[in-house]
């Protein structure tokens, strides 16, 4: 190879290089900034290609898309100084590159700590200020809003970060404190049912002793209704022997006295003796 051939791919891989620092693309996703000598000179670079001094500018593009951050366990305390292990999760974006890159360096790592420190402040604070039941029910949606809002004006102040939601996952109650609940649970329903057996046994002893009074009474009445026929079977049967005594006296003499034979003579052992004459 002659010296003009040597000369030319020199040359080629000079502007090849040189292109090569000069040219930068920001993604389509991505928001830059362009940095000289580690200060500032361009922000909210938008995507496409884009041009920089070599060797001089320094390009750094962030991801400009909604993220996800997931929050660790933490244990708050309910206006009662109840706990309550927290679950939540903040979803959020670079708003401003210039101002996120001054306060986080472009570290998205720093960025989640920073965010992840002042969601637990809110959740310390929005838990202080309510009860179990309003957290774990009736005042959830509110406590979200009222959190997401206060923490997205320090984010955007702070980090240049907007904050679309901020959510809770899920609320448990420590170990130790959900025994104390079973146990408390336990006793008041213990409680409730020997409460709702006294009524029973009161009852039933109730019905037992209606029904003993009822059975006297029926009893009762039956047996005045039993002697009162009685009495009028007797009146009758006694108004039917006088009757028929008016009638025929001799009769009914004779019928008399063939009815004592038959009561007195109802063995096969009787003898009666009978005078000859």
């Amino acid at each position: 190879m002659n010296t003009k051939g040597i000369i030319a791919i020199t040359a080629a891989l000079v502007v090849l290089v040189l292109v090569s620092a000069t040219i930068y693309v920001v993604p389509e996703t991505h928001r830059g900034v362009v940095l000289r000598f580690g200060s500032l000179i361009k922000t909210d670079v938008q995507p496409g290609l884009h041009f920089k001094l070599p060797w001089v500018d320094d390009e750094r593009s962030f991801d400009v898309r909604v993220l996800t951050l997931n929050i660790e366990q933490q244990r708050y305390l309910t206006v009662e100084k109840k706990p309550l292990d927290v679950d939540s999760y903040v979803t959020w974006r670079i708003r401003d590159v210039d101002q996120f890159y001054r306060a986080t360096g472009g570290q998205e790592v720093r960025a989640e700590n920073l965010l992840t420190s002042r969601i637990d402040n809110g959740l310390r604070n929005e838990f202080g200020i309510r009860t179990m039941r309003e957290v774990v029910s009736g005042q959830r949606d509110e406590l979200m809003e009222d959190i997401t809002r206060d923490v997205n004006e320090l984010a955007q102040e702070e980090f240049g970060l907007e904050i679309l939601d901020i959510r809770i996952k899920g609320i448990e109650l420590p170990q130790e404190v959900s025994e104390n609940v079973y146990r408390r649970m336990r006793t008041e329903r213990e409680k409730e049912a020997q409460e709702h057996r006294s009524r029973g046994n009161e009852l039933a002893e109730g019905i037992r002793a209606d029904a003993d009074r009822q059975s006297t009474v029926v009893v009762a009445e039956a047996f005045r209704m039993a002697e009162e026929m009685r009495g009028e079977g007797d009146r009758i049967a006694a108004q039917t022997f006088a009757d028929a005594a008016e009638q025929d006296a001799e009769f009914f003499g004779l019928y008399r006295s063939l009815r004592a034979y038959q009561e007195v003579f109802n063995s096969k052992d009787d003898l009666l003796v009978l005078d000859s004459n």
